[in-house]
């Protein structure tokens, strides 16, 4: 039987860090095209899990370990990576500690999710939209698009 050509496999996550009061997200600066700002995520590897994959990236790109809260959502659609047909699973998690930025990360900072003042890389923005409706609603994504 032949390989089947299918999209290729992405975990993201959006990690969420306490501040004094104040709870922020991390986000990353890409080193390598497409260029911008973006939650820490990236490939799948043959033999590994999503959850292990979300976590490993995490590690690589902030140097935060991180907990695994909940499974935001799949992101499917074909155009959301300029380069090739994606498909992510996005995680919240939970860490503690400061981000340094690593891998392919040119630099890390962390953001108040509400007064976010910087464009973002591939569906991103859609993302954190549906993230910001959960922690309003405490219910992941519509599966009716």
């Amino acid at each position: 039987m032949p390989v089947p050509v299918t999209p290729l496999l992405t975990a993201d996550i959006i990690i969420e860090v306490k501040q004094q009061q104040n709870t922020q997200i991390v986000l990353i600066e890409r080193l390598n095209p497409p260029f911008g700002w973006a939650i820490p995520g990236g490939f799948v590897d043959c033999g590994e899990t999503v959850e292990a994959a979300a976590i490993r990236e995490a590690k690589e790109e902030t140097g935060l370990e991180i907990t695994l809260e909940v499974l935001l959502g799949c992101y499917s659609a074909p155009d959301r990576d300029p380069r090739f047909h994606t498909v992510s699973l996005v995680y919240i998690a939970t860490a503690e500690g400061v981000p340094q930025a690593g891998d392919d990360a040119k630099t890390v900072r962390l953001v108040n999710i509400n007064a976010l003042d910087v464009e973002l890389a591939f569906d991103h923005q859609r993302i954190l939209m549906d993230y910001l409706e959960y922690k309003k609603t405490a219910k992941t994504k519509s599966l009716h698009q």
